[in-house]
């Protein structure tokens, strides 16, 4: 572990910060370029519509490929052993929740944002504001998890394990994100996406390869070599290592999967991504690129994982600065010295700082398209520059909003912490979505009573689960106020917000079946959606 540590820590501090540097002006450059066609609120939010469906579909995977893909998978896979994988598999087969029920639906109903949608067929004010509220929670979450990310990377990177050394980090981090969003808007943030994906999936799979080389192209040999380094012992190959030991943790590991599940369907800056294309047809084409991708890079980390658990060892990736989320970095260490390691940091670093950036834009755009033009304004906004300037303005809030709650969150796993993000995302905004396109009784009451209950109660529920307090590996290990025993709330707080949509629309008098006969026509056939996208 010493040498290993040393090795990371020593003399190549510089190489890995070079590397990570020559990257940031490469994306930088080409930010720059692509927001010179930044004009309209069309171009800032959408990218103009002007990405075609094998690109945005590897932008979708750049901006879901996330810090918890690539770090917080490969180190539960390392340490948990087959429960680890089960994240890759709920992450993958959420894609097909996305694609068979809301992608294309989506991109025919709405211009920019999930409010769009929502407010499509109700009352425009109080959905809108429903919808940017949730949006920016899913958001703060999902941020949270990236900074983790960075925080535990450089301080694995650089030997810098004093706190006020990472959070510095972290703020670094923070700033280059808030300029790639006010620069480039979605066009640039989307070929910085692009880029990453490549450099991630390419490095992933040079790594796949490296390791099963040494076993002989055999993932049995590897399997075999990874349990004998854990006491040979079967549990990293069986499932029970992390979520069989008790009833409780049954019940958690049903809860996450149902959370991951559903959540990819309701991250606002995945359905996003879908209104950067120009018609449905390439919004299908997208999301099976992105499946294809994902898919690929989810096989991958099978191998990573198992491999840094053969080569590194469960317990050193354990103890090393960053946890689990440094088991991908110390298996690049122990293959290919220091220039593979500054180069897999590199890309993490890559990782997180696309992934932020779309999560920005995506949150800066609910607030001022939503909010600001919709909400306050009443649709009358003064020039389309004003709503882009509100854009910017809140980028630059959530900027330093997620950079200060990335420093109290920077020592928990990034997989984990992805997965409460997803949780919120299933709760406050999966069943409103589903109620809005597919129940023509469904109304404004339904929508916000689903949205703000759901919302709501998985916050609380997160707020006093162990997550938060009272296990040695909470986020506040001091105190203990905890009372809900899961540690991801899905299996409660999801059911729960679809009763609510629900009941709050039956015990409503608002009759809105009309417009759902509207809706449906769009959403089916995409009739309309270009007229209404084209100002």
């Amino acid at each position: 572990m010493t040498t290993l540590a040393q090795g990371v820590e020593g003399g190549n501090a510089l190489l890995n910060i070079s590397i990570f540097g020559l990257f940031v002006i490469v994306t930088m450059v080409v930010v720059f370029r692509a927001s010179r066609n930044t004009k309209t609120a069309s171009d800032y939010y959408a990218a103009g519509r002007s990405f075609s469906g094998p690109q945005n579909g590897t932008a979708i995977a750049g901006d879901y490929l996330s810090a918890a893909s690539f770090l917080g998978i490969a180190g539960a896979i390392a340490v948990y052993g087959y429960d680890g994988f089960l994240y890759s598999i709920g992450f993958l087969v959420a894609w097909l929740v996305a694609l068979l029920l809301v992608a294309e639906l989506l991109r025919n109903t709405g211009k920019f944002t999930m409010g769009d949608v929502l407010a499509f067929r109700m009352r425009q004010t109080p959905v809108r504001a429903a919808a940017a509220t949730s949006t920016l929670a899913v958001s703060f979450f999902y941020l949270l998890a990236q900074m983790a990310g960075a925080g535990g990377l450089v301080s694995l990177l650089l030997g810098i394990e004093a706190d006020a050394g990472q959070a510095v980090v972290i703020a670094v981090v923070g700033v280059v994100m808030i300029i790639y969003v006010l620069v480039g808007g979605m066009k640039g943030t989307t070929w910085v996406q692009i880029i990453k994906a490549a450099l991630l999936i390419a490095g992933a799979f040079a790594m796949t390869v490296w390791v099963l080389g040494r076993y002989g192209l055999n993932l049995s040999e590897l399997l075999g070599a990874a349990s004998e380094r854990a006491g040979g012992n079967d549990a990293l190959l069986n499932p029970g290592e992390r979520y069989g030991v008790s009833g409780t943790s049954q019940l958690d590991f049903l809860s996450l999967g149902i959370a991951l599940v559903l959540g990819t369907a309701g991250l606002p800056h995945v359905l996003m991504r879908f209104y950067t294309v120009p018609t449905a047809k390439e919004a299908r084409r997208s999301v099976v690129w992105a499946i294809v991708l994902i898919g690929l890079f989810y096989l991958f980390t099978l191998v990573l994982g198992y491999g840094a658990a053969a080569i590194v060892g469960s317990d050193t990736i354990s103890n090393a600065p960053g946890g689990e989320n440094s088991a991908a970095p110390l298996l690049a260490q122990a293959l290919g010295g220091p220039v593979l390691l500054g180069f897999i940091a590199a890309v993490a670093f890559a990782t997180i700082l696309a992934v932020v950036a779309g999560l920005t834009i995506t949150a800066s755009a609910s607030f001022a398209h939503d909010v600001y033009a919709n909400v306050i304004k009443k649709g009358k906004v003064d020039s389309k520059n004003t709503e882009v300037r509100v854009a910017r303005i809140t980028a630059c809030v959530i900027g330093a909003v997620a950079i200060i709650g990335g420093i109290l969150a920077k020592d928990q796993n990034v997989a984990f912490l992805v997965a409460l993000a997803f949780a919120v995302a299933a709760s406050a905004n999966l069943p409103t979505i589903l109620y809005s396109l597919f129940w023509k009784r469904f109304n404004t009451s339904g929508a916000l009573w689903s949205i703000y209950g759901g919302l709501t109660v998985t916050v609380v529920l997160i707020i006093f689960s162990p997550a938060v307090s009272g296990t040695e590996k909470s986020m506040f290990t001091g105190v203990d106020f905890h009372w809900f025993p899961l540690q991801n709330p899905g299996l409660v707080s999801i059911p729960v917000s679809f009763f609510l949509g629900w009941l709050g629309t039956v015990l409503s008098k608002e009759h809105l079946e009309d417009k759902h006969k509207e809706m449906e026509v769009r959403a089916l056939t995409g009739a309309g959606a270009e007229k209404a996208t084209s100002h």
